[in-house]
């Protein structure tokens, strides 16, 4: 199977034990790792058996993967930060707002938030340098720099994943591991199992499972108190299972992006029918 994550510490942190031999499992992998926007782009040719993807840009992929119960990066409360060198109103034309790319969740959040935004699409690591060189008004970070922002001079202008729980209650699925419709079903399911076996074997060795992670940490100086506090906020009970709340989060998020014309189904595979 070629199986693809982003070049981040929660998604290396995730998948340590099925790519290190710390699981028992038949599945032989071969590992891609790429910005999760280039991630989202490279879905549409389907190229990869298994890949993270963003939820908004799964709205546009449903035809062709399906969505695992495990491995999905929830934020409780939190989520992408949007920053700037000092406050300000982000809204109107004459403001330019970076995001880590068109299908990103974030990107589709800030534009809830704030819909008359004007943005220019870079790369999730392009964001505070454009920010520090004056190029752009604000930007919405993702990865580590949720955290680091403010050692890089910036402000927080708002929390996308706070604006969300205030508007809706529930918890912000940002991430989602995805599957291939066309692998058989019994296959899916294999997947599924070491996916969940691989969380779970981070979950209880963490310090193992982060000295793996530290390789991929985006932006926070090999700090690794702070990487695993970033670790632990995106890998956790829901990385293992989607709960009930996580599944009806991602159903209000495909009621907006119905707007985009495209509302996908929600078509989730667990390891039993959820009750």
């Amino acid at each position: 199977m070629i199986i693809a994550h982003t070049p981040d510490a929660d998604d290396a942190f995730m998948f340590f034990g099925m790519l290190n031999g710390k699981i028992a499992t038949e599945i032989r992998v071969k590992h891609v790792v790429d910005d999760i926007e280039a991630l989202n782009r490279r879905a549409f040719g389907g190229e990869m058996d298994v890949t993270a993807l963003s939820v908004y840009a799964y709205a546009f992929l449903h035809s062709r993967y399906r969505i695992l119960s495990a491995g999905a990066s929830v934020g409780d409360g939190y989520g992408p930060v949007v920053v700037a060198r000092e406050h300000i109103d982000i809204e109107g034309k004459d403001r330019r707002v970076a995001v880590p790319g068109k299908y990103t969740t974030a990107n589709l959040v800030l534009r809830l938030a704030f819909p008359d935004v004007n943005t220019v699409e870079m790369r999730f690591d392009e964001v505070i340098p454009a920010l520090k060189r004056g190029e752009v008004d604000a930007g919405v970070v993702i990865h580590e720099a949720q955290l680091t922002y403010n050692a890089y001079g910036l402000l927080k202008i708002t929390d996308l994943g706070e604006w969300w729980r205030a508007e809706t209650g529930l918890p912000l699925p940002l991430g989602i591991n995805c599957i291939k419709r066309t692998i058989p079903v019994d296959q899916q399911m294999q997947f599924l199992e070491a996916m969940r076996e691989s969380v779970q074997y981070a979950l209880e060795h963490v310090d193992e499972a982060l000295g793996y992670a530290m390789r991929y940490s985006q932006g926070a100086d090999a700090d690794k108190a702070l990487v695993k506090q970033f670790v632990l906020m995106y890998v956790n009970e829901n990385t293992y299972e989607m709960s009930s709340d996580v599944v009806k989060a991602l159903d209000v998020l495909f009621d907006y992006t119905e707007r985009a014309g495209a509302r996908p189904p929600l078509d989730i595979l667990f390891p039993s029918v959820l009750k």
